[in-house]
């Protein structure tokens, strides 16, 4: 991919201990890493699938617009559950923050994520307009 390589960080303690960005942008692609319900403190975001998603999304709406991107710019989203109970309470939250761009999206059952307290985790390519 053509074009210079940026990184964006959101202090997730897990950035600098697994030695990741939170997202790179190479030329008008964005992509935001798998990202859990991590508070700016550290800790777990309390509460269901739904207040943990909440998080995920406004932690990717964060790292977007370090790159001058938003959530109507997502192109691509991934979602990962611990709980097929919790696809409905997640796929809302997906809605209001991502409906409007209408991204392709896959929702997936997974055995554990890196906190056995996390119940999901969302990952998000987004693509800048041409014209910035």
């Amino acid at each position: 991919m053509p074009g210079t390589r940026e990184c964006a960080f959101t202090g997730s303690p897990y950035e600098a201990r697994f030695g990741f960005a939170r997202a790179v942008r190479v030329g008008a692609r964005v992509i935001v890493s798998g990202t859990g319900p991590v508070e700016d403190d550290g800790s777990t975001t309390p509460g269901d699938a739904a207040a943990q998603a909440e998080r995920c999304c406004a932690l990717i709406a964060r790292a977007l617009a370090q790159f001058g991107a938003g959530p109507e710019h997502v192109a691509r989203t991934r979602m990962l559950l611990t709980d097929p109970a919790d696809q409905d309470a997640v796929g809302m939250v997906h809605a209001r923050w991502f409906g409007a761009a209408q991204p392709a999206a896959t929702m997936a059952g997974v055995a554990w994520l890196c906190r056995p307290e996390w119940r999901v985790e969302i990952e998000a390519e987004a693509v800048l307009p041409s014209a910035r």
